[in-house]
């Protein structure tokens, strides 16, 4: 979570996942992301965050424990989730956003073919305003 705000707690966590759930209504959402038997994180596509310049994108989203980082979990299963996206959705584009001080989801974002959309970078509403996670850039990937 060191990019993504701080450690939930149970009604947080409820609410976030309640929240994912809703994203299915659209006929997609995030996929749990399983590695040798254990639960390694979520990722996939879902609806574009509210009051955020991607509102109205199909957003790239993942998470994955600490334990899990480093092995290429994310890229393989977002690698996944945009082919399904290009087969399953019609969208122009998809985009993902991620801290500004996120190196490696930048360049997870990079490997799997986006690219930064400098205009495209915001301050993210659901951070306070010292928060250093606030600063937000925004990278796309083209429907091949």
């Amino acid at each position: 979570m060191a990019d993504l705000g701080p450690v939930k707690d149970r009604a947080m966590s409820a609410a976030t996942l309640e929240r994912h759930l809703g994203y299915w209504a659209d006929g997609f959402g995030f996929w749990l992301i399983e590695h040798n038997g254990a639960v390694a994180g979520f990722g996939g596509l879902k609806p574009g965050a509210p009051d955020t310049p991607i509102e109205g994108e199909i957003e790239a989203g993942w998470m994955l424990a600490p334990d899990h980082w480093g092995q290429g979990l994310a890229g393989e299963a977002m690698t996944a989730a945009l082919g399904w996206g290009w087969v399953n959705l019609a969208p122009p584009r998809i985009v993902a956003i991620t801290a500004e001080q996120n190196g490696a989801s930048r360049r997870l974002m990079t490997r799997l073919g986006m690219a930064q959309l400098p205009d495209l970078t915001f301050d993210h509403p659901q951070f306070d305003l010292a928060d250093p996670c606030r600063r937000t850039v925004t990278y796309a990937i083209a429907r091949p």
